[in-house]
């Protein structure tokens, strides 16, 4: 497992906009983004929102419970011990295989290099997965609660959050060391994590029922 030894300062997260709670939402598990819209998994199912307006666009009912994920075509959903491939554009399960704890463990998703990556809360781990069978490819461990996940430029990126505090945090996807640290305030949770590609990581605030972009930290 990953050693809490010499981790590197952490610095305060930049919060730069909140959206929500949503009428039939009170909570948001899993985000994700399709390039133009932050999709939100909630109690009503998917919600698309515009990132300029904070409205919703578009609800796609599904068990949503925990990550989502994009891979520029289809969107894939954490409900129920599954993990259901979903059509945006008609908003039907074309597809499903088996989340990878099987225990309900299983909370961020995202897509990159060909594969699901799964955040395992309980566990303590982010896991690649083969997004047609449900194959593990590799395992990641970490040292704190895996809520989030997402890949942008590169870096592998997750949220934590244990009591009253979360944190995003970016690892070496080799090891698992920690590389980077992003506080959020005081009592401000991170239940789901994707990046735009961008400038900003969108945020899912579990039971606040809220949405927040964060900034993502510049490269030289």
């Amino acid at each position: 497992m990953a050693s809490n030894a010499h981790l590197p300062a952490a610095r305060m997260a930049e919060v730069v906009r909140e959206f929500g709670p949503y009428p039939g939402a009170p909570a948001v598990h899993g985000v994700s983004h399709d390039g133009d819209r932050v999709w939100a998994a909630t109690a009503a199912g998917l919600l698309a929102i515009d990132p300029a307006s904070g409205e919703v666009q578009r609800t796609l009912p599904c068990a949503a419970d925990a990550g989502t994920a994009f891979d520029g075509r289809h969107l894939y959903q954490i409900g129920d011990s599954q993990i259901q491939k979903i059509d945006p554009q008609s908003g039907r399960v074309v597809g499903t295989i088996p989340a990878p704890s099987g225990q309900g463990s299983d909370s961020g998703l995202t897509w990159a290099e060909g594969s699901l990556w799964v955040g395992q809360y309980r566990d303590r781990k982010i896991v690649q997965i083969d997004p047609e069978t449900g194959a593990v490819r590799r395992t990641i461990e970490s040292n704190r609660f895996v809520t989030g996940v997402t890949w942008v430029d590169g870096e592998l990126w997750h949220g934590t959050w244990e009591g009253d505090e979360s944190e995003l945090r970016r690892v070496d996807p080799a090891d698992g060391a920690v590389i980077e640290r992003l506080t959020m305030p005081a009592n401000v949770g991170v239940s789901g994590l994707e990046s735009d590609g961008a400038g900003l990581f969108y945020c899912g605030g579990g039971n606040s029922g809220k949405v927040r972009a964060v900034r993502r930290p510049k490269r030289a």
